[in-house]
């Protein structure tokens, strides 16, 4: 019989959830290891509903405050389930959505309308600003510093308090 005891069960749980923790944060890390850093890269165009989109002018119009900038796809069945938490932000930060390789503006609009979107939505068919910012797929964050600089950046289902707590990191 040994003398050394097992270890009680939520000492094992927990360096078992420590592990799959550091596992998926490493993986994240690798996930965006060629993602955007420091000033936020520059992109304007029209908007779903018509009007323009300017990165440094929507920045001005929410002075001292972080903004989200979302990627999505209407194709991603992630962003689907990630669509509720962002609407959410939206009463709340600024935010702006980029639909990414999801048709021209005339069929995001048409998306927008179907689904019940009430977020600012910029086209992006090729991909291009979503290449610009370094993701490697959807759904895809990036949180922009009150100074213009990405602060964080996220792929894949992130949760609505995880975007909130680095929208107030950021906003400090």
């Amino acid at each position: 019989m040994s003398n050394n005891p097992k270890p009680p069960r939520w000492r094992r749980w927990g360096l078992e959830i420590a592990i799959f923790v550091g596992a998926l944060l490493a993986f994240q890390a690798w996930q965006l290891r060629d993602s955007a850093r420091g000033p936020a890269p520059a992109f304007h165009g029209q908007l779903a509903d018509g009007g323009n989109f300017d990165l440094a002018a929507w920045r001005a119009a929410h002075p001292g405050r972080a903004g989200l900038i979302y990627f999505w796809a209407e194709w991603c069945p992630i962003c689907k389930t990630t669509a509720g938490s962002v609407t959410n932000i939206a009463a709340d930060h600024p935010v702006v959505t980029i639909a990414t390789q999801s048709g021209d503006s005339a069929a995001v609009a048409r998306l927008l309308a179907e689904k019940g979107y009430r977020w600012p939505i910029l086209a992006d068919p090729r991909g291009a600003i979503m290449q610009q910012y370094g993701l490697p797929g959807t759904p895809g964050f990036a949180i922009v510093a009150p100074d213009g600089n990405i602060r964080f950046t996220a792929v894949g289902y992130t949760s609505e308090i995880g975007l909130r707590l680095r929208l107030w990191w950021a906003s400090r």
